[in-house]
């Protein structure tokens, strides 16, 4: 694959770069991003928790799936939908699944003539214009501001799971006013992240507005729950969940990271009234497994009575997996699978924040994946909480 070297912007031939490092440091680790640690590829003089291999790949590519199964589609934004994007660009774009699943969404539209550009300081995507997409990869350090692109070169830019990459407060917004000066007047701005603990779901009576949103429509398809204002969280029961939930958030404090960037990124956005519009959201939760209080979702029919209604008076059945299509059960099993296999790319951070024994740790982790991996088909309520963001670059 062709790759094109980071260059600095024209349009910011003069300005100083947001990273300490300089241009030979930053070429150094260009040349050479990766170190063996713990028995697997890490990207090197990086904050970032995971491993970059294949089985992380595979992994994120797994999440990026799961995200546009309840997203239903590559793009939430409303715009995307009415107006097609021409250039594109994915930040962070790692094994660039999102990009090439962006091209057949936009390209069952009928829009195939899309250019879509990736740029990420690891060059582990492939060459994608070997299946016909109009492509090319960018290798540059996403730290390091400015990036090598004009101003208003994209009508749409991504951002994926970056909030293991920059950290929130001031590098999170040059992070983002950078990725606002390359995007057009009028273009679109997506997120895509999640929180990375979990938290348990409790009983409510999902509602549905009229017309049913596009959200709803998709949660109820996938037996999944739109999050908003009124839906109750409460702290993980499962322990093994509580344990690992303490030792990410101390393992991603110490390195300056949020272990809950979701409830920042709304205010993070709203804080560029200057430049943004038209903000707005769409957060999902995934149950791992078969909530506990979980009702028939064929209940939640809009044109029949509520289950609340149906309900009344009567026992409350046992919930069981008889209650989900075959889909839908997959893509729970599709979370829970994520959940663990992140766990295992985060292991030797997690066990060095645990201060537990090489014996003790064995005997937890053992005991842990047995935990969650058994067959049991009824949960504690933890689900998997995956969000969308999107925000239109002002046109005056």
């Amino acid at each position: 694959m062709e790759v094109q070297p980071a260059a600095k912007s024209p349009a910011h031939s003069g300005s100083v770069s947001a990273s300490s490092t300089s241009s030979y440091e930053h070429d150094d680790l260009l040349t050479n991003p990766y170190e063996l640690r713990h028995g697997r590829r890490y990207l090197r003089d990086m904050p970032y928790p995971l491993p970059c291999d294949l089985p992380e790949m595979h992994r994120q590519s797994l999440r990026t799936l799961l995200c546009m199964s309840v997203f239903n589609g590559a793009a939430c934004a409303p715009l995307l939908r009415q107006k097609p994007p021409m250039k594109v660009l994915e930040l962070g774009c790692g094994g660039a699944y999102w990009t090439a699943s962006c091209y057949d969404h936009f390209k069952s539209m009928g829009r195939s003539n899309i250019s879509f550009t990736g740029l990420d300081m690891a060059p582990i995507a492939p060459d994608l214009r070997r299946h016909g997409i109009d492509w090319r990869f960018v290798q540059h350090d996403l730290r390091r501001i400015p990036w090598p692109f004009q101003n208003g070169e994209f009508d749409f830019v991504m951002i994926k799971d970056m909030a293991l990459v920059v950290p929130l407060g001031v590098p999170w917004q040059r992070f983002l006013e950078e990725a606002t000066r390359i995007m057009k007047k009028g273009g679109t701005l997506e997120l895509w992240d999640s929180d990375h603990v979990l938290r348990r779901l409790l009983p409510h009576q999902p509602l549905c507005s009229e017309p049913e949103s596009r959200a709803e429509k998709a949660a109820r398809k996938t037996c999944t729950f739109v999050i908003d204002a009124g839906v109750p969280f409460a702290a993980a029961q499962n322990k093994y969940i509580e344990q690992c939930n303490a030792w990410i958030a101390a393992a991603l404090g110490k390195r300056h990271l949020q272990a809950t960037p979701c409830a920042r990124v709304v205010e993070t956005l709203h804080q560029w009234p200057v430049a943004l519009e038209s903000i707005d959201c769409c957060r999902i939760a995934v149950p791992l497994k078969i909530l506990p209080w979980e009702p028939d979702r064929r209940k939640h029919s809009r044109s029949g009575t509520s289950a609340q209604a149906h309900n009344a008076g009567k026992a409350r059945a046992k919930p069981t997996a008889s209650m989900l299509t075959p889909d839908q059960a997959a893509l729970r099993q599709v979370a829970l699978m994520i959940v663990v296999q992140k766990c295992e790319s985060l292991e030797p951070v997690l066990r060095e924040v645990s201060g537990k024994s090489a014996e003790e740790w064995a005997t937890w982790w053992t005991t842990k994946m047995a935990d969650l991996l058994k067959s049991d088909e009824i949960g504690t309520g933890e689900c998997l909480e995956l969000g969308a963001w999107w925000a239109t670059k002002k046109s005056t």
